[in-house]
């Protein structure tokens, strides 16, 4: 019986990567954990799963690679998995050295044109996709321009993510502070009425192997969800199948689309990463038969709402102050499971606030918002911003 491989999960920090550990240890698989943070989430799971600890890919890069190189020897690592926005660090990495080990990733030009929130709608324009008005920004005179209809728009950063800086319908004052350039450009979006979805996918070779898919009903501000109940997928297979197969896609793929009352599905944006939809796979076997097998595919199992309770008491108490939001914070305590929970282990609270504690000191220091302190030392904000390229 060959032995299964050994797999690296990187970004260890996130929920997603403590899950996606439990699953493939679960089934029988050797796992590592990888950060540069020093109390990742994952590293608090009770399953004994090794954390080596690196330097910053966005800071630190050089020494970030020879860090992982030497892991991946010494680990004899067959499979690395990314789970955050380190992804694309990694297929810069993997384009420059080629380590003994495969990414589960496709390569750097597809991640980032995916990334790109303006490249993006056109790769979807191109495929015959219906998309939302999508303007590219990168000077003072064509932000004019569209701020005469910003009642009607959406400005974001095109690299970005959890929906910070977005502006949504701005007023006069808050684009007058933007300052878009062709090194940090902007889109205006047309903004699009409807229910949000979020879309969590995983591909080989341009083939579906695993689709999710949620609505936040508790969100950070306007961005990440941190409870979230699932949605139905049929609507969506004919979007991801288009897009995986166009794209030849291998590994983790994310997508923002807003369903509108007629029907129609509008993408908003891509995340090339692992997204909450991964807590709705909850059996080992079957969900690593899909990632390593050849004709599998693995449907979520889990139907209940999902949540890190920590972070719904941080954004969802104000809730309580709102006659109209109160039912749902109340509702999402009662109903949603605990991500954190697992039959064979558990990450408790204490856990959890060492690792937002760590965060907030990141904030501080570099006076960050703790939003974007949760991604530093991950981000990637264009290839030409990037010590990597």
């Amino acid at each position: 019986m060959n032995a299964k491989p050994s797999v690296l999960i990187t970004g260890a920090r996130a929920p997603v990567a403590l899950h996606l550990a439990r699953l493939l240890h679960d089934a029988g698989h050797g796992v590592s954990l990888l950060d540069h943070v020093k109390h990742p989430l994952a590293g608090a799971s009770q399953m004994n799963i090794p954390y080596y600890r690196i330097p910053p890919f966005s800071t630190e890069p050089e020494a970030a690679g020879d860090a992982l190189h030497d892991i991946i020897e010494e680990r004899g690592i067959a499979l690395v998995v990314p789970t955050c926005e380190e992804v694309l660090h990694l297929g810069a990495l993997w384009q420059r050295r080629s380590p003994n080990a495969k990414l589960f990733a496709p390569k750097l030009a597809e991640l980032t044109q995916v990334h790109s929130k303006y490249h993006f709608i056109r790769l979807c324009e191109d495929l015959g996709l219906p998309t939302p008005q999508t303007h590219l920004v990168t000077t003072q005179r064509e932000l004019a321009f569209h701020a005469q209809n910003a009642e009607n728009l959406v400005f974001k950063p095109v690299w970005s993510r959890f929906g910070s800086q977005v502006l949504i319908k701005p007023k006069a004052p808050k684009l007058q502070r933007l300052r878009p350039t062709a090194q940090t450009p902007w889109v205006a979006q047309e903004y699009v009425d409807g229910t949000e979805l979020c879309i969590y996918a995983i591909a080989r070779a341009g083939r579906l192997v695993a689709l999710s898919a949620y609505r936040g009903l508790v969100r950070a501000g306007v961005g990440a969800a941190v409870c979230f109940t699932p949605a139905e997928t049929a609507p969506l297979r004919a979007f991801v199948e288009r897009i995986v197969s166009a794209t030849n896609w291998t590994g983790q793929i994310s997508f923002d689309v807003v369903q509108t009352a007629d029907g129609r599905l509008l993408p908003l944006e891509c995340n090339p990463r692992a997204t909450s939809g991964l807590h709705f796979f909850s059996e080992g076997a079957a969900f690593c038969e899909a990632l390593f097998g050849e004709n599998h595919e693995v449907e979520p199992d889990v139907t209940a709402p999902q949540t890190l309770p920590l972070a719904l008491w941080l954004y969802g108490l104000p809730m309580m102050l709102k006659p109209d939001q109160r039912p749902v914070f109340l509702n999402a305590l009662r109903s949603a499971g605990d991500v954190m929970r697992w039959p064979s282990d558990r990450v408790g609270y204490r856990a959890q606030l060492r690792a937002l504690a760590e965060f907030a000191g990141i904030a501080l220091r570099h006076k960050i918002s703790l939003e974007r302190a949760s991604t530093w030392g991950i981000e990637w904000n264009g290839e030409e911003q990037s010590i990597l390229s």
